[in-house]
Formats: C-alpha cells, sequence, structure tokens
C-alpha cells in the first residue's frame, strides 16, 4: 500500500488555508505552521471596518487591477475567480451580497464567521496546525521553526510557502522569509509599502487646522511613468503630515513608483469633478457686491473648509481673480508627495517572490518541491477585494501545483 504524502503549507492566512484545504482534499497529509497564536490574524483585521471579500466587475476589468502582473496572475486568478470564491462562501454556509460600489461582502458583514466555519471544516478534513512556530531555516523538503525557545524541523514531501509580505507586522506578516529566500538564490524585489498614505508638506496653518479632515467629492489626476494619465474620483483625508485614505491607496503604487525614480509625485486635484471648467465659470460670474471672497466661494460652488484651504495653499491669488482663472484653479490643485508612509503602517506590501522565480504552477525554480503563495509573491492591488482574491487564488495554484508535483 502506498503511504501517504505530506505537504508542510508555512503560514496560516488566506492564501495558506486555500492551499491545505485543496491538498487535503487531494488525499494529502497536511500540516499547517504559523508564527502566531491563531489564525489569519490580518484576515480578521480586515474584516473589522466590514469584511470585503471580492468584486463583482467583469473579469476582464478585474484582472486589470493587478497592474502589470496581470498577465502573470491571470493562470491563478481565472482558476479561482470571483465567482469561485463566492461559491465556495457559500458552500460554508456564509451567504454574500453585492453593495453599491460592486464590492461583495458577506452578509453580516464580519470575518469572524466565515473564518470559524473555515477552520472547522480544515479540522474535520484532517489538517493538523502547529501554532507558534516561526520559520528559521528552509530545505527543499524541510523547515526549521522556533517553537518556544527550541528549534523544532518538519519534513514533508512538499512545502508551500504562505507567509504573507511585510505590512502589519505585528500581526504575522514581518516579511523575515525575505532574507531565508535571498540567501537560496531565489530572486526577490523588496518589500514596499502598497495601499499606504504619503508624505506631504503642508503649511502650519493647514497642520493646526484642518488636519484630519475628510477630502469628499473630488478626484485625483496622475500621469504615470509610462505617460498614461489616470483620473478616478472619490475621499481621502488630509492629515498633519500629507494624505491617506481609499483614493490615496488607489494611485500608490503610481505615486510609490514616481517617488523612487523622481524622489516625488506630483497629483492634480480637482475639487469639483461634478462640473466642467464651463459650468464653473458660469456660477462663479454670479458675484455680489461687497461679498467676502470665502462667502461667495461657498454661495457659488460649495466650496469651504478644507477645499478652501487648499486653493489657498496651492494657487496665488492673483491666480483666481477672474472666475476663468478661478475655475482653473478649483480643478487642478497641484498637491506634491514626496515619500510612502512605513510598511508597517500600510495595507499590504508590493515586492516579493519574482514571477522569474518561479514555474506555472508557482514552484521554486531552484528549490523543487517548496512552493509560494498570496503577498510574498510580487504584485499588488488596490483594495476592494482584489487582494484577498488574489491570495485565495494563488494558494488554490499552489496546491494544483504539488498535485500535479506530488502525483505526476
Amino acid at each position: 500500500m502506498q503511504q501517504q504524502k505530506s505537504v508542510m503549507v508555512i503560514g496560516a492566512g488566506p492564501a495558506g488555508l486555500m492551499a491545505a484545504e485543496r491538498l487535503c482534499a487531494a488525499g494529502f497529509k497536511v500540516d499547517v505552521y504559523d508564527a502566531k497564536p491563531s489564525a489569519c490574524r490580518k484576515f480578521l483585521l480586515a474584516g473589522v471596518g466590514g469584511m470585503n471579500i471580492t468584486h463583482s466587475e467583469p473579469y476582464v476589468d478585474f484582472i486589470q487591477r493587478y497592474y502589470d502582473k496581470a498577465q502573470w496572475l491571470d493562470a491563478s486568478i481565472s482558476g479561482f475567480d470571483a465567482d469561485a470564491l463566492c461559491q465556495w462562501i457559500h458552500d460554508l454556509g456564509i451567504e454574500t451580497f453585492i453593495g453599491t460600489s460592486g464590492r461583495v461582502f458577506p452578509s453580516d458583514m464580519k470575518a469572524a464567521p466565515l473564518l470559524r466555519h473555515w477552520l472547522k471544516r480544515l479540522r474535520e478534513g484532517g489538517v493538523q496546525f502547529h501554532m507558534r512556530h516561526k520559520m528559521t531555516a528552509l530545505q527543499p523538503k524541510s523547515a526549521t521553526f522556533e517553537h518556544d525557545g527550541d528549534n523544532v524541523t518538519g519534513f514533508a514531501d512538499a512545502i508551500v510557502l504562505a507567509m504573507g509580505g511585510a505590512s502589519w507586522p505585528k500581526l504575522g506578516s514581518d516579511g523575515a522569509w525575505h532574507r531565508i529566500l535571498s540567501d537560496k538564490g531565489v530572486i526577490v524585489a523588496p518589500l514596499e509599502s502598497a495601499n499606504c498614505g504619503f508624505y506631504g508638506d503642508w503649511s502650519e496653518h493647514l497642520q493646526n487646522k484642518f488636519a484630519g479632515n475628510p477630502l469628499k467629492d473630488m478626484a485625483f489626476t496622475f500621469t504615470t511613468l509610462e505617460g498614461q494619465s489616470v483620473t478616478r474620483k472619490g475621499e481621502c483625508i488630509v492629515t498633519k503630515d500629507g494624505l491617506e485614505g481609499s483614493l490615496v491607496y488607489a494611485f500608490s503604487k503610481y505615486l510609490r513608483d514616481a517617488i523612487n525614480v523622481s524622489g516625488e509625485a506630483n497629483l492634480l486635484v480637482d475639487l469639483l469633478p461634478a462640473f466642467s471648467e464651463e459650468q464653473l465659470i458660469m456660477k462663479l460670474q454670479k458675484t455680489k457686491p461687497k461679498e467676502s471672497f470665502s462667502k461667495y466661494l461657498k454661495r457659488t460652488v460649495g466650496i469651504s473648509g478644507i477645499k478652501s484651504a487648499l486653493l489657498y495653499e496651492s494657487h496665488a491669488k492673483t491666480s483666481w481673480q477672474t472666475p476663468e482663472g478661478l475655475a482653473r484653479c478649483l480643478k487642478a490643485i497641484p498637491v506634491r508627495l514626496y515619500k510612502a508612509k512605513p510598511i508597517s503602517e500600510a495595507i499590504s506590501s508590493a515586492g516579493g517572490v519574482c514571477e522569474d522565480s518561479v514555474d506555472d504552477y508557482l514552484m521554486l525554480k531552484n528549490m523543487p518541491s517548496v512552493f509560494c503563495a498570496g503577498e510574498m509573491l510580487d504584485w499588488e492591488a488596490p483594495t476592494g477585494g482584489y487582494l484577498l482574491t488574489a491570495c485565495f487564488a494563488t494558494g488554490y495554484r499552489a496546491a494544483e501545483g504539488v498535485s500535479r508535483y506530488l502525483m505526476p
């Protein structure tokens, strides 16, 4: 009788647990190791404000959210796409719904119930968990862990690494694997902040009076290094030292890339994207004698507070002496950003194991039997469910690769 083959999954996040589930279903003995006392800590944190699991937009648009890595990830995500992920959640007994933005959520908006159902199914399926095991060394069919002050070595016929990137290190993803794999000759791109805030220079007046204010109903325009002009509407927060928030995160790759090349990134902020420049000129022509400029701005185009402060911050008064000049200024507030916030404060990270380091099924080329999945691979995506979908999908793909490797 043939002995049951074993697989070691290192990392108990969504990618690792998806790989473990698929491998267990395929008949392998599966052991999951993680440095923390419990599984999916970052996943649970992501669910605090409402668990956005994936996105409902058409696949042709969905896959482009992975920027220049879209073609590489297509094999993984097309094999376990948003529809498949939703069906998988339904099979766990959790219903989903689509929000107004197209984002997909569990019916109760929470991550914890989904995780409880999932862990129960994994344990009942035979998956063994080894918590508080931090990997310190790696060989093709073995890994050494620090556990309660001792070194423990585990052996398996194959290994799936799903150890995350380097954002939110207190939750377990500290990027320590980067050095271990680099020492083995694996090509690994530096880990950088993604979906993060950025540092900028504000006047003392704006810092003291408006830091922490939300900037709503506006749009960013940015010209990428490739010369593409990208414009999106949304909102963000003006902080004491720069910008944070969802629209900033959506532009983080473009901003970071520009800063890496030239030391700065220059955004244009449209304070009134719902109106064309011509429409604004017509509104701004309705002047009243002896009316203050602030009252005039608020009455004609609804500009006050932080938006008014940004106008004063960014343009000389001589630029807005006419309705035409003021309209141009309101539609193009220049904002200079010079540095991404630290990776420990970022929602996710860019960089990781490069495409050239793995085969089509995510096995390391110079470490046969070792596969990689999740955020430790060199890709990034905006928030909106894209991050989690790729983690689940690459875990699924890596499990498929292990099955092909061990049972050709």
